[in-house]
């Protein structure tokens, strides 16, 4: 059963280089979203930032061993998995020692399949999902290396689509020169505001133009949702009632029903 796992295991990149588009938050989410689907997840954490981690309740503070070590070989992947309070759902954390990796990657033969050589040796889990940095540098490169498919979260505003184009053109390179598999898992809008004419028109825009790649599930703009990061806990946990919740949750089936459509 456990080999079946691990050949089933898809790994998926979220991924923007804009900030402030609900990248982490999508991330944490849609982790915590399959978990309560009953799928086991492993959360990885690739951002300095290290907010994916903090969001589900561990303090970077805290952890000995995060992706910075792992990534620079001093230690296996299973020394630095973590569980989460939500059943199925663990975690690599982040900190901010982070920041330098790109330096001391640099010098290394085959930098940019570090972390795909990690995670072939990940048993029993059902999704990876990776928290990609906000930037284009060589983690985010090693998270399209190592990743099936990369999901793109937009937020609905004017500069929706500004940088949009660069990503595409990064995911095309890794396609062609490290990662042959890898495609877009699909576009999701966030921070939508229905009452706005402006957020219907970006909405419309980016629907045209990706068509079937945009999920039909929008995350809306939701103070409990911009909350529940401080309160160190996905939405689900901290208010379950929530408009933020109910979308992620169901984004999370939507996910899982366009992935078991595939297989």
């Amino acid at each position: 059963m456990v080999e079946k796992t691990q050949k089933n295991t898809r790994v998926i990149a979220v991924a923007n280089q804009k900030g402030g588009v609900g990248k982490t938050t999508t991330a944490v989410n849609l982790a915590a979203g399959l978990a309560i689907l009953k799928q086991k997840v492993l959360l990885v954490d690739c951002d300095a930032q290290a907010n994916a981690t903090s969001g589900v309740g561990v303090s970077p503070g805290d952890v000995k061993v995060t992706i910075y070590q792992v990534m620079l070989g001093s230690v296996g992947l299973n020394e630095a998995m973590v569980e989460t309070s939500q059943q199925g759902l663990h975690l690599v954390p982040a900190h901010t020692d982070l920041v330098g990796i790109d330096l001391e990657l640099a010098p290394m033969d085959e930098r940019e399949i570090v972390l795909r050589a990690l995670l072939k040796t990940l048993k029993g889990f059902d999704y990876v999902i990776i928290d990609s940095p906000p930037s284009l540098g060589l983690m985010t490169v090693n998270a399209l290396t190592a990743a099936d498919s990369v999901i793109i979260p937009l937020q609905c505003e004017y500069y929706a689509l500004e940088g949009l184009s660069q990503l595409v053109h990064t995911i095309r390179i890794v396609k062609h020169r490290l990662n042959p598999k890898l495609h877009i898992e699909g576009l999701l809008l966030t921070m939508y505001d229905h009452r706005t004419r402006l957020g219907y028109q970006v909405a419309r825009e980016v629907r045209v133009h990706f068509r079937d790649l945009v999920y039909r599930t929008t995350i809306p703009r939701n103070i409990r949702l911009s909350e529940s990061p401080s309160h160190g806990t996905p939405i689900f946990m901290y208010d379950p009632a929530s408009k933020g919740a109910e979308s992620y949750l169901a984004f999370s089936r939507e996910f899982l029903k366009r992935n078991r459509r595939k297989t």
